[in-house]
């Protein structure tokens, strides 16, 4: 299987990205992952650009990589400066990392508009910059800026800064869409061009602008490019880079090109979720191959087709890269949603001709006719089963509940107050709790109230708290949706409740929370005493940030 080189540039070009910051202890955490994933070069940073990428490359010597290098990034030394007195360049020999990236100026554009300098002298900058590094034992990338905007502009002009720069010894030129305006076929044909021309390696960086980062990395390979640079999730300037996580299984899987090491591809997904952790920025569940709706059915019909055989609606097989099938539930749905997502969650007993399963649809179209969802809110989906099929069991009853918010002065924040009374096995609980707003104190105190009853909700908590407006020309009469996720810090379940009153309608989101948790963890002990266990848990709902409900 032919060998393409994976760069990857998120601690550098992913930090540019608006909103993306990672801490010096994420970034070596982010360098392990991608060595662990079988990356063959990390750009670490910018060496003259802060403090925090240097230390990034003293702290990365004292943790040995497997497989991948780092590497270094800089430009070329500045015009009519030394080289051997430069400070970028000085900064890239104290990274002391065993491969520089340095970027020169391909279009003559930013030649005489923005260096504003002569083609000889930047052709000099190029050449005497790359001499110089290789003359000190540097593995030199040289990274052609906006090559293919001065390929355009002057085919001339762009090759002779590939020229100046393979002259003076670079290990391999990169050819970059620095502006991200290029056209997969113009990618290709001057990729080809260089390829021909070149006696090097030649890489391809992309940016996204005209979202066609990934189509323009899998054309320039396809023109004989060895070499890749891109980020985990896309992540960079403006609209972002080539994303790997695409770039990667389609080379890898559709073109069988070898990209990581064996095995590891199945880890794509995991490593898509560190880095959206590590930036503390949400990619989006719509991402191709690892995102949580690549592989996500709702229409009946296409249910259906994949029960049969799942290549109908599936271009990959989701595991290939970590991922998994989800099975949507909503109005759309038809009997083989609700068959299918009915044995995912461990119900038995049941087929797609079934009344039982029949009267599971309608119940659902008509909940889901008064504003609930249930793709986020398998956990209340499976109440709703429970309840059509008459094995729900109610594990407290609620006697009444207050809630309270008082501001005690301009400058004072809001406290929150909440009163629960309900009733277990005939015996009365009265609580109270107090939160940052009515539904963590609603919450507090059902749990007060619920856990000298049942232990096993201790170890629950929110995770995440989405209000929706689901008929805003109603104003402050509107129908008001809530989402809840929660965990026990071992699975992750979501929940729905609707109402007028957002109260009402947290307290059912709660409420279905609490008794899916109980009604588990009683299926547990049961499958223990029969030997095995009885109820397969829920799929995971959609992954929320790390915040307390409010």
């Amino acid at each position: 299987m032919k060998r393409i080189q994976i760069c990857d540039t998120t601690l550098r070009d992913g930090c540019q990205a608006e909103g993306i910051s990672f801490s010096l202890a994420g970034k070596l955490r982010l360098a392990e992952e991608l060595d662990r994933f079988g990356i063959d070069y990390i750009e670490g940073g910018y060496a003259v650009s802060n403090p925090k990428d240097m230390a990034f490359f003293r702290r990365v010597r004292r943790r040995p990589l497997t497989r991948a290098k780092v590497t270094a990034f800089g430009s070329t030394r500045r015009k009519a400066t030394r080289v051997a007195e430069d400070a970028n360049v000085m900064q890239l020999l104290a990274a002391e990392t065993d491969v520089v990236t340095i970027f020169g100026k391909a279009w003559s554009l930013h030649v005489s508009d923005v260096l504003r300098t002569t083609a000889a002298e930047n052709r000099k900058m190029i050449g005497e910059t790359v001499r110089y590094l290789k003359e000190k034992g540097k593995e030199v990338i040289f990274d052609a800026e906006h090559f293919f905007d001065g390929y355009k502009d002057s085919p001339a002009f762009a090759m002779s800064a590939l020229k100046a720069a393979i002259e003076a010894g670079a290990d391999l030129v990169v050819l970059c869409d620095t502006n991200g305006g290029s056209l997969p076929k113009e990618v290709y044909d001057m990729t080809r061009a260089v390829r021909r021309a070149a006696p090097v390696p030649v890489g391809i960086h992309t940016h996204n602008d005209s979202e066609l980062a990934v189509a323009n990395t899998v054309e320039a390979v396809r023109a004989g490019a060895v070499h890749v640079q891109g980020t985990v999730n896309g992540y960079g300037e403006r609209c972002g880079n080539c994303n790997l996580c695409s770039a990667i299984p389609v080379l890898q899987i559709k073109m069988g090109l070898a990209c990581c090491k064996p095995g590891s591809l199945t880890e794509l997904r995991n490593l898509a979720l560190c880095v959206e952790e590590l930036a503390n920025v949400r990619h989006g569940k719509k991402a191709a191959f690892v995102g949580e709706s690549a592989f996500a059915h709702k229409g009946g019909m296409h249910v259906d087709a994949i029960k049969k055989n799942p290549r109908s609606f599936e271009h990959i097989e989701p595991e290939a890269v970590g991922n998994q099938r989800r099975v949507l539930i909503s109005e759309w749905s038809g009997s083989s949603n609700v068959l299918l997502k009915a044995l995912d969650l461990g119900v038995r007993g049941l087929n797609k001709s079934s009344p039982k399963v029949r009267r599971i649809l309608e119940e659902l179209k008509k909940f889901e006719g008064k504003g609930y969802a249930y793709e986020a809110a398998e956990a209340s989906f499976e109440i709703l089963i429970q309840k059509v099929l008459k094995k729900h069991k109610p594990f407290f009853d609620l006697k009444q509940f207050k809630v309270f918010v008082e501001k005690r002065g301009k400058n004072r924040r809001c406290v929150s107050e909440a009163t629960i009374k309900v009733r277990v096995n005939g015996e009365e609980a009265h609580t109270v709790g107090e939160g940052d707003g009515p539904v963590n104190a609603l919450d507090n105190a059902l749990r007060k109230a619920l856990i000298r009853f049942y232990p096993e909700i201790a170890d629950v908590r929110l995770t995440d708290f989405r209000v929706s407006i689901l008929d805003p020309e109603e104003a402050t009469a509107a129908t008001t949706r809530v989402l809840v996720e929660s965990t026990d810090g071992e699975d992750t379940w979501g929940t729905v409740g609707v109402s007028e009153n957002i109260i009402e309608a947290s307290w059912e989101a709660l409420l279905d929370s609490v008794e899916y948790k109980l009604f588990r963890e009683e299926g547990k002990r049961r499958g223990k005493r029969k030997g095995g266990d009885s109820h397969a848990p829920a799929d995971r709902a959609a992954r929320g940030p790390k915040t307390g409900a409010r």
